[in-house]
């Protein structure tokens, strides 16, 4: 399995922000479009951006494969360590 790419790692970033309270400004115009249309997010109540059900499914999403990355690599580490602590005599 492939480490989560840099792309998943900035939307789980964004994600985090917005469920947060921060969603990113106006400026960014272009990422508040892109997420309203992949039914991430969508505008709440009081204009501020918010995520949809799908969003928050996609943000736990993107937190268990972090999860499961860094645990991997804990294990390979741990594995690695070991065959060097056998092949030291």
């Amino acid at each position: 399995m492939d480490p989560i790419s840099l792309e998943d790692l900035a939307l789980l970033d964004v994600l985090q922000r917005i469920d947060q309270g921060h969603a990113p400004g106006a400026h960014s115009r272009a990422l508040h479009e892109r997420l309203i249309d992949a039914a991430l997010a969508e505008i709440g109540e009081d204009g501020a951006l918010v995520l949809t059900d799908a969003g928050v499914e996609r943000c736990k999403s993107l937190r268990h494969r972090v999860a499961a990355d860094t645990e991997a690599a804990q294990v390979l580490k741990d594995r690695e360590e070991a065959g060097q602590e056998a092949e030291t005599p």
